[in-house]
């Protein structure tokens, strides 16, 4: 006769979602202690191999899980992340535990307080099981410059995981955690999922706090969900989106049930195809890839057509804010940072006021401006990088494409514009590398970005494959 031991263990070995592990979590069939140690084991079996965790929070995440356990054993149950495992990017501030921003700089940083994401995460009930490693400070798009070694990519460790969330992309393709918070300031969300075979959500700008997190660019950083499913991304985004009253780019506007909006119509959406730079010398792979994509989604939808986004040339704005930020550390210990993101930061010096106060100006205009975009379609179809992920070796070289400019081409200007996207998996390379297709939407428009998506996810197959890690 089968045991509730025996029936867990075979589901885990699926790798379910974190809906289907909450569905058990509410209906007592497992427990947060269970799950939370089943995670704990696949990152101690793991991580030495992908190097996606700087902190785990042993002691405090099994003491979350038997607090939260002992509240379902008596009845309460908080909502949809119960007792379920999430891992935080070392950017994130976790009162009482390290955040080192995967740098030297920061290596003993302590915080005094949570963030508000993190605050709203416990509320809601996740188990906090810790700390994801990530490009340094997010100045970059491979997650190797790292004070803790490189990120390595769950399905081929000798390449790049991504950046600058290659910590939290490799954590949830390979069962480390079942959701992890990103940080997004060119694509680092959407990037980094698309080369590990996840998805990514970017929300619109203001949409979820970023108190409490390290700043590369004031003006352009996004906090968002990274997950293996759309579902699991809308249950995420539900506890961490709202109104902060003491976050200055905080939008105060009412929060939608984003599960809900999973089951919206997408028959009468148009789409719109912003073929000019985003298509541009693709990849092979990623162009075949992306093209039965748009076949799929054209049968889902009442069809697309091509648009044109309002251009910009390169805007100094986060060079020139994440300078402004390191001013202080590049003054007094300048040789603690990694080379290329020293390098990097140290080009912002360049940039004088005037031409900031322009950058800044031209992202208002660029902000308003795209909206008109939306008068003749709903929603924006790309792929989300030109090109697959590219090999450690090359990355510690800093050899194209996985460099800021390119690899994150297709994902910078959504951070410019502030609005929310998506990436999810549409393919794989013959060598077997995932590729993402990007789904975006109007301000404030996660509801039909999440519905589209969900609706090509259930057309396909492709969130269903598993790294094979021994």
């Amino acid at each position: 006769m089968q045991t509730r031991r025996d029936f867990l263990n075979q589901l885990l070995a699926t790798g379910p979602s974190l809906q289907q592990v909450s569905e058990l979590i509410r209906k007592k069939s497992a427990s947060p202690v269970e799950l939370t140690e089943e995670c704990l084991k696949r990152i101690e079996k793991l991580n030495p191999a992908l190097n996606a965790y700087i902190t785990v929070m042993r002691e405090q995440a099994l003491a979350q899980a038997r607090e939260l356990e002992s509240e379902r054993q008596g009845g309460k149950w908080r909502g949809p992340l119960h007792g379920i495992p999430i891992g935080l990017k070392d950017l994130i501030d976790t009162a009482g535990v390290r955040t080192t921003a995967a740098s030297a700089i920061f290596a003993n940083r302590v915080p005094n307080e949570d963030a508000e994401v993190v605050r709203r995460l416990k509320s809601a009930g996740a188990v906090l099981i810790g700390k994801l490693n990530m490009h340094e400070f997010a100045y970059g798009a491979t997650s190797v410059p790292s004070h803790y070694g490189p990120v390595h990519n769950p399905w081929k460790l000798d390449h790049i995981a991504g950046g600058s969330s290659g910590g939290s992309g490799a954590a949830v393709a390979a069962e480390l955690c079942y959701g992890a918070l990103g940080s997004d300031t060119g694509g680092s969300i959407r990037q980094p999922s698309a080369y590990c075979g996840i998805v990514g959500l970017k929300p619109t700008y203001g949409r979820v706090s970023t108190r409490g997190v390290i700043p590369l660019s004031w003006s352009l950083d996004h906090i968002g969900p990274m997950c293996r499913t759309v579902a699991d991304a809308a249950l995420l985004l539900g506890a961490i989106a709202g109104y902060d009253p003491l976050e200055a780019t905080s939008i105060d506007a009412p929060v939608p049930d984003y599960t809900h909006a999973l089951r919206t119509k997408v028959s009468g959406l148009r789409l719109g195809i912003p073929r000019a730079i985003f298509f541009d010398q693709l990849d092979p792979e990623i162009a075949a890839a992306t093209n039965k994509a748009l076949e799929v989604l054209g049968k889902l939808t009442a069809g697309a057509r091509d648009v044109q986004l309002p251009a910009f040339e390169n805007l100094p704005v986060l060079a020139a804010e994440a300078y402004a930020y390191h001013l202080p550390y590049l003054s007094k210990t300048p040789e603690l940072y990694q080379p290329l993101t020293r390098a990097r930061l140290e080009g912002g010096a360049k940039i004088t006021a005037s031409a900031y106060i322009q950058g800044r100006r031209e992202l208002d205009h660029l902000r308003r401006a795209v909206q008109e975009t939306f008068t003749t379609v709903d929603l924006l179809i790309t792929p989300t990088t030109p090109g697959p992920p590219a090999t450690i070796e090359s990355a510690k070289l800093d050899i194209p494409p996985v460099g800021v400019t390119s690899s994150l081409r297709n994902t910078s200007p959504f951070d410019i514009y502030g609005l929310p996207t998506i990436s999810i998996p549409c393919g794989f390379t013959n060598s077997g590398l995932p590729i993402g297709i990007q789904i975006s939407g109007l301000h404030l428009g996660e509801p039909q970005v999440l519905a589209l998506a969900h609706a090509y996810e259930q057309s396909t197959d492709w969130h269903a494959r598993h790294p094979q890690l021994a």
